[in-house]
Order: C-alpha cells, then structure tokens, then sequence
C-alpha cells in the first residue's frame, strides 16, 4: 500500500528526557533509565534476553562514553560472542551466571550479612547472577552450597552459621522444601528462588514457586523462578534501609 507505515521498523517518537537524564541513547528502541539509582538506590540492569546484538552494543557504548558502570543480565555466551570486539573487551563476563559488568567493583560490605544457600549444585546459575548482583551493588556474601533437605544433616552442619547471618537467600528445585527449613531455623530475612531444576512436573520450576509460596514458615518472601537477580536486589533494599536507618535518616 503506497505511504503505509511499516510496523516491522524501530518506533519512533518523540523522547522527553527527565531532570537526571543526558540522552539521546545511541540506538532508537532504547531510552536508559540513569536517574534509577539516584531515586532508588539500584542502578537499572539490563535484560539481555530478547535484546538484539546491535542493542546491547549500543548501551554498552553508551555507558562507556558517559563513564557510567553497567551490569548485564541473561547475556548468553552467543550474544557475547557476537559483540563487537570494542564492547566485548570492555566488560567481565561470567559464563555461568550469564551476566557481564562494566566498570570496576569497589570493596564489598560485610553487613548486613548475606549468604546465599543452593539445594543442590544444580541450583548454581541463578546463585551466581545473585553473587554478581550483590558484588555489582557493593555486597559481600556467603556461600552455602548443595545442602538439600534429601541429606539434612548437611544444612544442619552450617546451622550456626545461617543463624549469624541477617539475610539469607535460598535456591531450590524440585519440591523447594529448602527454604521452609531454613526459615524455621533462622531469625534473619529469608528469601527463596524457585529454581527450574527438577524432572516430570517439577521440571520448569512451577512446583517449586508453589511450595515456596505456600510455606508454612512465617515470613518467607518468593521471587519468580530463576530470579537471582530478583532476590539479590531485593537483599540490597533492605541493606540500602538498614544503613539509612543505622544512620538516623
């Protein structure tokens, strides 16, 4: 049809920018939120997944010129690949989580307390996007790995330990019981990721979202299934209140 618009092209429109903003972004579907850690204290992160090559690039290359740090999440090893050099280079990608940063990562605190707790090795993927968010946001943390309750005895051997620490996160598959003991062990803030390991109808990680949800531990906060991300930024709110509190504000 003669002077029909095509929907296949980048939307164009008009983009106004806030106070905080130093835009245009140097690709049309993007509009970067750099106010985000200022208003709230977490940096916006970058989804990776669905995003095209030629995307990423270009955030990555704007985040440099601006000499602004930047943490990438869901990044397959295909898409970094597939980076231009210039932007591959100048970022820490981690396999095994799938995330990359830009920019350095400073000393990171010790308090509050955080340790991150798997089920089985299995649960590892999410578990490390959640360490590097934690690191991207300046926070140490503690790692508890494959103690699922089919061997009790092996959380029970690092009980102690969990009962020092002011947040824990736990990552569990198949049936999720983990963090329901976990929260009737400790006094600290428990948080749980489903995890998509499993077989038959725990595999996907909707039985574990259920069980987690329907715990019968008092307090017990869920994120979605393989959000480590979700769950890291989720412990530094809570760090971010505990030191403005700490410091009367």
């Amino acid at each position: 049809m003669t002077g029909a618009r095509s929907i296949c092209g980048p939307i164009q429109e008009e983009v106004h920018l806030s106070i905080n903003e130093t835009g245009p972004d140097g690709h049309p579907d993007v509009t970067f939120d750099r106010g985000r850690g200022g208003r709230i204290g977490i940096e916006e992160a970058v989804l990776c997944e669905h995003k095209s090559v030629a995307q990423i690039a270009a955030i990555i290359g704007d985040a440099a010129a601006e000499e602004r740090r930047l943490l990438l999440t869901r990044l397959t090893a295909e898409q970094f690949a597939a980076l231009p050099a210039d932007a591959a280079q100048r970022v820490d990608y981690c396999t095994a989580s799938r995330t990359a940063i830009l920019g350095e990562i400073g000393p990171l605190a010790s308090t509050p307390r955080i340790a991150l707790v798997s089920a089985g090795t299995s649960d590892y993927a999410p578990m490390a996007e959640a360490r590097r968010t934690l690191a991207y946001g300046g926070m140490a943390a503690t790692e508890v790995s494959d103690v699922g309750v089919a061997g009790l005895w092996r959380l029970l051997a690092r009980e102690e330990l969990l009962r020092e620490m002011d947040v824990v996160i736990v990552f569990a598959g198949m049936d999720a019981a983990l963090p329901s003991v976990v929260a009737g062990l400790v006094p600290g803030v428990v948080i749980g990721v489903p995890t998509s390991v499993g077989y038959g109808v725990a595999r996907g990680g909707r039985v574990a979202l259920d069980s987690i949800l329907a715990s019968c531990a008092p307090g017990v906060t869920v994120v979605n299934i393989d959000n480590g991300y979700g769950a890291a930024t989720s412990a530094l709110r809570l760090a971010n209140m505990m030191r403005r509190a700490a410091a009367g504000g």
